[in-house]
């Protein structure tokens, strides 16, 4: 596709389109890391991995995050020998350490291998069906050989082949199209929504893209990004559901704040299930009462999160959660067990 200098026009092979406005949803794809011989060797993707129809017997996977965890808990219980290879210190880096760490060790209690600290990794071919992926770390040994290699250390947006140039249409050093809050492009009557838009990496981000837009053309809303607020899950076993800040988050802004955590391991529903690995943890603000970010790691901790972050949309003090009746035997009924061991925050 090559968009011409006429912002409304679009130009697809021979055909030439034309329409008052016009939204690029064009998505986005897995990033292919520059390193020593990754063009020499065949590997997966998050998109091939769909496709396998073959049991790898010893899958390595770059990439410590979401699509990483998943594939690789998903690939141990089907049988697979698994070793999860990430170049930060820890799992997920985007979220605090004890969550990351209880990541980890719930993973590695299943038999997985995780390599942190990958500074150099560098990969080649080792015969017909092996792969070996060497590696800088702190923990030897410093090569680990593999008969598949899966990367999954980010996406990068479709935006590269659509001739944007053409058109105006700033991107960012990444090739994200820039948008202000209502999800337009510097161009007018041009739209970018979704992941190659660079604000938000879900599905569910995607589709509050299109809910925004939609609204602000058509309803006369006044919709904006800045209006929702972080969510998403890690969907390995047992899950993990976030919503709003971390506590590092919250500790960068400087304001009073409030913090519980409780193990499901004394959640009833968790010893009902067999499933007591993980925490919950709430942190709320000091004066007002909002709560200002949840992190769920445990049995329903996906759909539990909702609790709060209904409550966060709505902008009421975490006291609406405390006072409501809740369902037993639930995970959701702990939510008020969890906030009546609020307690300050303290700065470190």
């Amino acid at each position: 596709m090559r968009a011409s200098r006429v912002s409304r026009t679009v130009r697809v092979n021979d055909e030439l389109l034309e329409a008052e406005q016009i939204f690029i949803n064009v998505g986005a794809r897995a990033l292919i890391p520059e390193m020593p011989g990754i063009d020499e060797i065949d590997y997966l993707t998050n998109s091939s991995m769909m496709h396998v129809d073959f049991l790898p017997k010893h899958l390595v996977i770059i990439g410590g995050s979401y699509v990483g965890l998943e594939f690789g808990q998903m690939y141990r219980r089907f049988g697979s020998r698994v070793t999860v290879i990430e170049q930060c210190e820890r799992l997920i880096g985007r979220e605090d350490p004890d969550i990351s760490d209880t990541i980890r060790k719930i993973l590695e209690k299943e038999g997985i291998e995780i390599r942190l600290n990958a500074k150099c990794i560098a990969v080649q071919r080792r015969g017909k069906d092996a792969v070996a992926v060497d590696l800088d770390c702190r923990k030897l040994p410093r090569r680990v050989n593999g008969s598949h290699l899966l990367l999954a250390v980010g996406r990068r947006p479709n935006t590269d082949d659509l001739g944007l140039e053409a058109a105006g249409v700033a991107t960012d050093e990444r090739g994200y199209i820039q948008v202000d809050e209502q999800l337009r492009t510097n161009v007018p009557c041009i739209w970018a929504i979704g992941d190659c838009n660079g604000r938000g990496a879900f599905t569910h981000t995607s589709f509050n893209d299109y809910e925004i837009v939609a609204a602000n053309l058509f309803d006369g809303e006044n919709r904006r990004v800045s209006d929702r607020i972080t969510a998403y899950g890690l969907f390995i076993d047992p899950p993990l559901g976030r919503a709003g800040m971390t506590e590092a988050e919250v500790r960068k802004t400087g304001r009073k704040a409030l913090i519980a955590t409780y193990p499901m391991s004394s959640v009833g529903r968790a010893r009902e299930r067999g499933e007591t690995q993980g925490f919950m943890k709430v942190l709320v603000d000091a004066e007002s009462g909002k709560t200002l970010g949840v992190g769920i790691l445990g049995i329903g901790g996906d759909e539990v999160v909702h609790a709060f972050l209904d409550v966060m949309y709505a902008g009421a003090p975490y006291t609406v959660i405390t006072r409501a009746m809740h369902i037993h035997p639930t995970v959701a009924e702990y939510m008020p067990t969890l906030l009546g061991n609020l307690e300050p925050l303290k700065q470190c």
